[in-house]
């Protein structure tokens, strides 16, 4: 239960739930058991549409924890930055927590998080490990995603942008109010401070399950970062536009000069063939990046939302 302390800090643990019955409802009895002495505690659970029990045990966990647990239940599978904005946007503490699911981030790091946010005045402060225990898929996909937020986001190329971090009241407030479709938890806070710790931590392996990041997934978290966040992609298409086609005044000008000075050399139906087909693709893949661009911008003026809400457990005490 909660402690009535109000001297203790008020701290909200958000966690993204997805198809984890072997775990959620033991992660929530050891974070009350562990932390429910050293906080005012809160824990909002989000079920992103899982499809094993899931949802059931959550509800099971409200009941017994009702003055420490929220549970909101999605309609549909958004994805976990949306539904890290769907807990956002119900969390109270004055600091927030994100972790996931499956045990990979061990409940002592939750203190040293707190600590260095309380001790040095961050706004945010991300997790970083020495040795990660992802698939090699995984991994991969991290090391991308990091090297362009480098560049797209202008992101410290000392930061690692772990999904286990603390944020303050300040910045959980300015992250809600953006209302638009795709958001990207991390750009977002990329954009609104640079009061930004880090804390290492050990990274431990998963108990049950895989990962629900899948190719398609981390793609469409790759595009939310590169159209959302940044322009540099258009800007790197004028730039190869203008590259390719001053290439071809240059070999143009060159074929002419060729056949003005040997009349019998034969016209290259191969060499047109393949320029033809490599402008075209260029041509294409600029067409489908502004597409892109303006698909998104169609998608919010649409007013898409970024969750749906079916189903919610909220305690608001014996007198409410």
């Amino acid at each position: 239960m909660m402690n009535n302390n109000d001297s203790l800090p008020q701290l909200s643990i958000l966690i993204p739930v997805y198809n984890s019955e072997k775990t959620i409802g033991r992660l929530v009895e050891e974070l009350i058991d562990s932390l429910g002495s050293l906080f005012k505690l809160e824990i909002v659970l989000v079920n992103d549409h899982s499809i094993d029990r899931s949802e059931e045990i959550c509800i099971s966990l409200f009941e017994k924890y009702k003055e420490n647990i929220k549970f909101y239940s999605l309609s549909k599978n958004v994805g976990e930055h949306s539904a890290v904005m769907a807990g956002l946007n119900h969390v109270t503490g004055d600091y927030t927590v994100i972790m996931d699911d499956d045990f990979q981030n061990p409940i002592s790091a939750v203190v040293k998080l707190v600590n260095a946010a309380l001790g040095d005045a961050y706004d945010v402060v991300y997790s970083f490990y020495d040795n990660k225990k992802h698939s090699l898929f995984r991994n991969w996909g991290s090391w991308f995603n990091d090297k362009m937020a480098n560049i797209m986001l202008k992101k410290p190329r000392d930061l690692y942008l772990s999904s286990f971090k603390v944020l303050n009241k300040f910045l959980v407030n300015e992250i809600v109010k953006y209302k638009s479709p795709f958001p990207y938890i991390d750009g977002l806070i990329l954009q609104i401070t640079d009061r930004i710790g880090k804390v290492k931590v050990e990274h431990t392996e998963r108990l049950e399950g895989r990962s629900g990041y899948t190719a398609r997934k981390l793609i469409s978290l790759w595009l939310n970062m590169f159209t959302n966040f940044s322009i540099l992609p258009l800007r790197v298409s004028i730039i190869l536009g203008l590259i390719f086609a001053s290439s071809g005044f240059v070999l143009g000008a060159y074929s002419v000069f060729e056949k003005y000075l040997n009349p019998a050399m034969p016209v290259g139906f191969a060499s047109i063939f393949v320029a033809i087909s490599i402008f075209g693709g260029i041509q294409l893949i600029m067409l489908g990046m502004v597409g892109e661009y303006i698909g998104r911008i169609f998608i919010s003026l649409n007013k898409k939302p970024q969750y749906t809400v079916r189903k919610k457990c909220e305690y608001y005490g014996e007198d409410k």
